[in-house]
């Protein structure tokens, strides 16, 4: 059964009472990046439980994309572990053993480094690949960006989100 008009209204008056709410508790700086007009945009679009959906199954691809991009990390440092203890057992000298070691952490730290770029990298297009979503899904707030401040603020919204479709409404 379609809700009626008036169940809608009071919804939507609810949502954007606590959307309302929960930007006051946004620091300062944040707090003006999310107008009147983008929490009343944002309640509107809530209407629609799709968001909610779409939401929830982003935050899934992300905690599996963040898992498997931990593993990825954790294997590299246990290759790197596994080397060092192959060469501290085929390398009976222990002036040769601290050379080859220093060698080797040398080695590890930048293979760890180059690593960790191109994790960083996945995790931003992961970041980008949702904005492309909620912006397509008509999501106030959201559009391509990597700048750090709007990016922040969408991080915010999308918290909001969350914390609205655990509610009973």
């Amino acid at each position: 059964m379609d809700p009626t008009p008036e169940a809608l209204q009071r919804k939507l008056y609810f949502l954007l009472e606590q959307l309302q709410d929960m930007a006051r508790e946004l620091p300062p700086k944040y707090q003006m990046r999310v107008p009147i007009e983008l929490l009343s945009g944002l309640a509107n679009c809530l209407l629609n439980e799709t968001v909610f959906e779409i939401v929830k199954g982003l935050m899934e691809i992300q905690h599996v994309t963040e898992k498997h991009l931990f593993q990825q990390r954790q294997q590299i440092i246990n290759k790197h572990n596994m080397e060092i203890q192959t060469m501290m057992n085929n390398t009976p000298a222990a002036d040769q053993q601290s050379l080859q070691k220093a060698i080797l952490l040398s080695r590890h730290r930048e293979e760890l480094r180059q690593t960790d770029m191109k994790l960083v990298l996945q995790l931003d297009q992961k970041v980008s690949d949702q904005q492309v979503t909620l912006e397509k899904a008509g999501v106030p707030g959201f559009f391509v960006t990597n700048k750090p401040i709007e990016v922040k603020v969408q991080m915010y919204l999308l918290d909001f989100i969350l914390r609205l479709s655990n509610m009973e409404i």
